[in-house]
């Protein structure tokens, strides 16, 4: 069957996606939960140890507190309370932590960095996956056991304000609660209003015993100001008037019981120097904890440092105050300052069950547990606290038994560090079946736009593609014979989840058919090139095509990138990469300009740079008579250029200049927005301004008018034998309409970025693509260079804090969320997107040669489809490196994105092709 290259390059990229999507499955497992854990069913508690004599204390100890208010101000950074923010903008809080009942902690939050995951963490004690970033959009419920489910079960009464992040993981959990909607974030006051606005009536009550406010405020400035805003000295103000609020009623209430209460303060995760969080930067994992109560009351003269510690160790101590089982899933450790004021029995019994709980969970994921450090210790102080207990119990209070049960506590306690450290650093169960799948299925799409190069950009621009002959072919039958039988013995034989092995037998089969049938396609393109290979050697000496200067840029720069990819340095940097690349771009097309347009040595003019084929620089070898392009010039009414003479005045300066002016844009972008790691956080020539709602709705309707206009006029040209004129009208109104939109939803600073765009498109369309009469292969790998680079010109990085989520709410004066996720995506992606809509217009409305779409679109899905096929095979090869969360996961979801513009763009080039074709 013979296809256009278009439409076979669209085929092949929607497929690539299915790849990219099951080796994300299988990278990023959904986390599995056994039955007793989604059940919460009671266990009874470790009796305590003895030796030679019997112990009673068989249940769990009493509660330590009577109420417990936790008090989450979301992107609370350790230094806006430890630091000199603090002290200027929190004198209660500063009080307690310096002098008051309290103890302070810096708790490091693990990446990723945002809401959903953190409350996880720290209700459950687990280190969540990094999924879970994704998911933070539309909170599942929560099925793992948490200190939420446990306090309900146990018949205790919690109310929940502000974030409704915490109705959705935990609903029909709390006996009063108000959510606010957390992703506004251009509202900064009322969303902390309606969760202050109920403290006055709950706290004159008695009628629960777990209180939990989410304030969002603070965050929401970071978003759209940054940590260096005004507002961010005023929200800490309001803040320590809550807090003082709290901690006044909770005290005047101890009067009436014999049990105290515990204030919790506490961060879900910090802020980066640009106001975002979400990855690893030391600014967004570090938040401040901090526990006050009457019960740890200081001696005069006691100095308290701030102690670093881990989020998941705030579940546990939880847990222990509220008379409450540890949550089984947990793998963090009891604060002990919180229990050093208790006796020594007590201690000893809450660091005993902390213990147990954590070496059941160690026996449970790792097989050889008994090699492990931290369990060898339980079993020592197993024993010595069995041997405390006989000596206590024998009435036994001299110097020894206080001496054995120091030792005993820090035995317990050295414990605990080994065996929380050893659970944290498990690296997750990756789904290896379901990565290999996706990954063969990737290179496989890969391997066969590679070896299709030859026909796809012929001046046919069409290919043979043997649907049908490999479905029916030994080859085929005997693959999936094969592949199924490795399913099969995979399934039975796996101990861990796998979600090809979950799927039922029919969609797995799907998708062995599918890898068979690729597999038997990539042969068939194979041998036809070794055919053809042997006949194009005959006529080597003939063929005149050789490597230009451009080529051989355009080809080094993709592989440079591709391996540079291999390094987390220059993932966090890799704007750096692509203002390189498109830096030397600009040098090597003055170059380009200057041999072309001025007179040589023999001053005789240079002839103007005239490539056949859209793709016979990067394959001089397969190229002949036969299966060489036709001419695919982009300008259709030029002339042959031959000298600067023959061209107007202004026209010559224009070409001359215009690489310069191009260079000189681009540098002054990069000076526009920090970006990166290293240097985020210097100053740039970024401002804010604001926008009004009803303002932002009259360009809604404009773009929507515009895209409605260029659809129309798309949809007659498919209808009517329409002639270039409606069909170009149309797809520059579908441009004009993505131009506006970007220049509402990018920050006002950002606007240089769009005007410069534009500008840079406009002199690379009339002065570099029409007079060097480039072809359609360099034209299309320059707009991908671009896109790139704009990418990170608006200020975005690998790092996932960058992502501007203010831009979703535009407009908007609710949380609506397909809305919200589209401005989001699109803001962020503006650049890519720009110039890939650029390249379709400008194809469309200045190739001559009739498949130059198609040409476009399969080089557009190979530039593409290169990276996210290399990157796949890196991730999965560096999958246990230290920095696979924090760098290369989050590098691995932008290059998924970015394959998903690549498809988008493949397929609108197809239906483009088809439209030219039906006219």
């Amino acid at each position: 069957m013979r296809l256009g290259s278009g439409t076979f390059a669209a085929c092949c990229v929607v497929v690539e996606v299915l790849g990219v999507v099951l080796f994300l499955r299988g990278f990023f497992p959904a986390p599995v939960r056994s039955s007793s854990s989604s059940k919460h069913q009671a266990e009874p508690p470790a009796p305590e140890p003895s030796a030679g004599a019997s112990s009673n204390w068989t249940k769990l100890p009493p509660p330590l507190f009577s109420k417990v208010v936790i008090v989450l101000i979301d992107a609370l950074r350790d230094d806006f309370v430890f630091g000199s923010k603090g002290v200027k903008f929190m004198p209660y809080t500063t009080y307690l932590v310096e002098k008051g009942a309290s103890h302070s902690f810096v708790a490091e939050a693990k990446p990723p960095t945002v809401t959903m995951p953190r409350i996880k963490a720290l209700m459950t004690g687990s280190v969540p996956g990094f999924i879970d970033v994704v998911m933070n959009l539309n909170s599942p419920a929560l099925l793992e056991d948490n200190v939420i489910t446990q306090a309900k079960a146990a018949g205790k009464r919690i109310i929940s304000y502000g974030d409704e992040t915490w109705v959705k993981l935990f609903p029909k959990h709390f006996v009063e609660y108000d959510g606010t909607t957390s992703f506004f974030v251009s509202d900064y006051t009322e969303v902390d209003e309606n969760v202050t606005r109920h403290l006055d009536k709950v706290l004159k009550r008695g009628d629960w015993d777990v209180l939990i406010l989410h304030y969002l405020g603070l965050d929401h400035i970071g978003h759209v100001s940054g940590p260096s805003s005004p507002l961010i000295g005023r929200k800490l103000s309001e803040m320590d008037g809550v807090l003082m609020k709290i901690h006044t009623a909770l005290l005047s209430e101890e009067r009436e019981t014999l049990l105290p209460s515990l204030l919790v303060l506490c961060g879900d995760h910090g802020m980066s120097e640009t106001g975002g969080h979400g990855a690893s930067s030391t600014e967004e994992v570090s938040t401040p904890l901090l526990l006050v109560s009457s019960a740890f009351e200081r001696k005069p003269g006691d100095i308290r440092h701030p102690k670093h510690v881990q989020q998941t160790d705030l579940a546990a101590t939880l847990a222990i105050g509220l008379g409450l089982p540890i949550p089984k899933n947990s793998v963090g450790h009891l604060l002990f300052p919180a229990i050093e004021g208790k006796p020594m029995r007590e201690q000893l019994r809450f660091l005993h069950l902390n213990t147990v709980q954590l070496t059941k969970l160690l026996q449970e994921n790792v097989p050889s547990y008994e090699k492990e450090p931290g369990f060898e210790q339980f079993k020592i102080s197993e024993r010595l606290h069995g041997n405390w207990i006989r000596l206590y119990l024998e009435e036994n209070n001299s110097e020894v038994l206080f001496n054995l049960g120091t030792k005993v506590r820090r035995q317990y306690l050295d414990a605990l560090k080994t065996l929380s450290l050893s659970l944290s650093r498990q690296v997750a169960q990756y789904d290896v079946y379901s990565m290999v799948v996706g990954t063969v299925v990737v290179l496989e799409v890969l391997t066969l736009l590679l070896l299709s190069i030859p026909q796809a950009l012929s001046s046919k621009a069409e290919l043979e593609v043997p649907l049908l002959s490999p479905v029916f072919s030994l080859l085929f039958y005997l693959t999936f014979l094969v592949l199924s039988a490795v399913h099969v013995i995979v399934c039975t034989s796996t101990e861990s989840s796998c979600y090809l092995c979950s799927l039922s037998w029919l969609t797995a089969g799907g998708v062995m058919v599918l890898v068979s049938a690729l597999l038997c396609a990539v042969v068939s393109a194979l041998t036809k090139v070794l055919v053809r290979g042997k006949l194009l050697s005959k006529n080597a000496a003939h063929s005149n095509s050789r490597w230009s200067e451009l080529d051989l840029l355009i080809l080094l720069g993709t592989l440079g990138h591709v391996l540079s990819l291999g390094a987390s340095s220059f993932i966090e940097e890799e704007h750096q990469t692509w203002y390189f690349l498109v830096s030397t771009l600009c040098l090597a097309l003055c170059h380009d300009i200057y041999r072309n347009y001025l007179p040589g040595d023999d001053c005789e003019p240079q002839r103007c740079l005239h490539v056949e084929g859209g793709f016979d620089g990067a394959t001089p070898a397969l190229q002949d008579k036969n299966t060489s392009s036709a001419v695919l010039e982009l300008n259709r009414g030029c002339k042959s250029p031959s000298s600067l003479g023959t061209l107007r005045g202004y026209e010559k300066w224009m070409v001359l200049a215009s690489p310069w002016v191009i260079l000189t844009c681009c540098r002054l972008l990069r000076s526009l927005n920090q970006t990166g790691v290293q240097w985020a956080h210097r100053p740039d020539l970024g401002h804010w301004l604001t926008r009004g709602i009803l303002e932002a709705r009259f360009v809604y309707v404009f773009v929507l008018g515009i895209l409605f206009t260029g659809t129309k006029d798309l949809l007659k040209s498919q209808v009517v034998a329409a002639g270039f004129t409606v069909k170009t009208v149309g797809l520059w109104e579908l441009y004009s309409g993505f131009v506006l939109l970007a220049a509402l939803l990018l920050r006002p600073h950002n606007l240089p970025v769009l005007v410069l765009s534009l500008l840079i498109q406009t002199l690379m369309a009339k002065f570099v693509w029409k007079p060097l009469r480039h072809d359609v292969a360099k034209v299309t790998v320059m707009h991908y260079w671009f896109g790139q680079a704009f990418f990170y010109f608006q200020g975005n990085s690998n790092n996932i804090a960058t992502v501007d989520i203010s831009a979703g709410f535009v407009g908007l004066d609710t949380y609506v969320e397909i809305p919200a996720i589209f401005l989001t995506a699109f803001a962020t992606y503006a650049g890519p997107v720009l110039w890939a809509s650029h390249l379709v217009s400008f194809l469309s409305s200045e190739a001559s040669s009739s498949s130059a779409l198609s040409h476009a679109g399969f080089c557009y899905a190979l530039i593409g489809s290169f990276p996210v096929s290399a990157y796949i095979i890196l991730v999965t090869s560096l999958r246990y490196h230290l920095f696979i969360w924090s760098v290369f996961s989050p590098k691995l979801l932008y290059e998924g994105m970015h394959l998903l513009i690549t498809a988008a763009v493949c397929v609108f080039f197809t239906a483009m092709d088809q439209t030219n074709t039906k006219s």
